[in-house]
């Protein structure tokens, strides 16, 4: 299975804004945003470029989109033409939809992990059950009234019950209890409400070129 290995702040250096992939450091004066590093393998120096083309903003939105949750080309692409597929809300929306319910991404909304990629960790070695299962595939899509939770042998990790003693604030279309470590998803997520700071038009516009 392929995946991502080098730091992940080139990612936030690479887009020049702030993908929030390493948690409560992205709020600190350690993120290499505020430290004022560029674009990695460019030199400081100030140098002037045109302005942006069209089809460099689409891909950069879709290439931040894809670097927020941690997801491949091709399995961004079939999430796309799924959405594509369904009438009853924009493609955007729906894709993104489809992004926040993967359950590496519940996970870290519920706040048993600092970021994504930590919570897909969790999902892989097998520390989180969905309704009582076990389910270690990060992509998987929950359901509403789907209950997620942390296995009873897993709750003494560190970094789960460090995250849990976090003050985050969980979205409307989740319900925690974290002294049970259990969590509902309730609803599907409304992605205009949730103010994730994308414009999901941008790759559709991409793709349909």
């Amino acid at each position: 299975m392929a995946r991502y290995i080098d730091p992940v702040c080139r990612k936030c250096r690479a887009q020049g804004k702030k993908l929030f992939l390493k948690g409560e450091r992205c709020y600190t004066k350690k993120c290499a945003l505020e430290k004022g590093r560029g674009i990695p393998g460019q030199k400081q120096v100030t140098l002037h470029f045109s302005k942006p083309s069209d089809y460099k903003i689409h891909l950069q939105e879709k290439q931040r989109v894809r670097n927020m949750y941690g997801v491949l080309e091709r399995q961004f692409r079939k999430y796309f033409e799924k959405a594509t597929r369904q009438k009853e809300i924009p493609t955007g929306d729906k894709l993104m939809e489809t992004l926040e319910r993967r359950l590496d991404n519940v996970v870290f909304r519920m706040g048993f992990a600092p970021n994504r990629r930590a919570a897909r960790q969790l999902v892989l070695h097998g520390h989180v059950r969905v309704n009582g299962k076990k389910v270690n595939v990060p992509s998987f899509i929950t359901k509403v009234q789907d209950v997620v939770e942390i296995k009873e042998s897993s709750r003494q990790i560190l970094l789960i019950k460090d995250s849990i003693e976090a003050d985050v604030q969980v979205p409307a279309w989740l319900e925690v209890n974290k002294e049970s470590y259990k969590g509902t998803v309730v609803s599907i997520p409304n992605i205009p409400e949730l103010g994730l700071g994308v414009n999901p038009v941008l790759i559709v516009e991409l793709y349909s070129k």
